[in-house]
């Protein structure tokens, strides 16, 4: 059975868990990271040598970083599931989509995430929360964009880029912060709320 390490208040193990059960996988998750502690732990680090989340195990084969672990699941998938495309450029466009999350909407909002978020009111840094804000509404205004008419993230279906930039959305329309509107933004994580799949994942707090 596919296993999950990782706790899933984590946005990257939110990744994995939405995509397994998009695909309704049978796995176990195991809480690890943060309170729950673990990744310090000597045999998680030989089956992660950055102590970070997750990590899957399937079948004796290990694997992390989260985009890694969706791209993954979904081609392994991908006969019974179609939620890995067949075609060269549409999947380069998921894959170009996924980029863009890792690199750029979510490190974006980071800081204004762990301020807003994780860190006592007292000790919060007003002006790095503030500039964090700022770059996620670039990237924030760039999805809004590309999304007016359109359905989903890349191409005409539902696909690994809808995942991760779902869960950084979901992420970032829970921030308790004032953003600016987001019309085509809103509209397609609405939709997104009512897959059986995202039940799990888009229902939980963003902390």
């Amino acid at each position: 059975m596919l296993r999950i390490l990782g706790r899933l208040s984590s946005v990257n193990v939110q990744k994995v868990v939405w995509c397994a059960d998009e695909l309704a996988l049978e796995y176990e998750r195991v809480d690890v990271g943060g309170a729950f502690g673990g990744n310090d732990q000597a045999d998680y680090l030989a089956k992660n040598p950055n102590g970070l989340v997750p990590v899957i195990e399937d079948d004796g084969f290990v694997l992390y970083e989260s985009n890694a672990i969706v791209r993954y699941l979904a081609a392994k998938h991908a006969q019974a599931s179609g939620l890995w495309p067949s075609e060269l450029e549409r999947r380069a466009d998921v894959d170009r989509w996924m980029e863009w999350q890792s690199t750029g909407f979510t490190p974006a909002m980071l800081v204004a995430f762990w301020g807003l978020c994780r860190t006592p009111e007292d000790k919060r840094d007003a002006k790095a929360i503030e500039a964090s804000l700022q770059k996620g509404e670039k990237f924030a205004a760039v999805i809004d964009a590309h999304l007016a008419g359109r359905e989903h993230v890349a191409g005409k279906a539902f696909s690994p880029a809808d995942i991760v930039v779902g869960c950084a959305t979901h992420r970032w329309l829970g921030l308790p912060a004032k953003r600016e509107p987001r019309p085509n933004l809103q509209r397609w994580y609405a939709t997104l709320r009512t897959r059986p799949g995202a039940q799990q994942v888009l229902s939980q707090p963003v902390a």
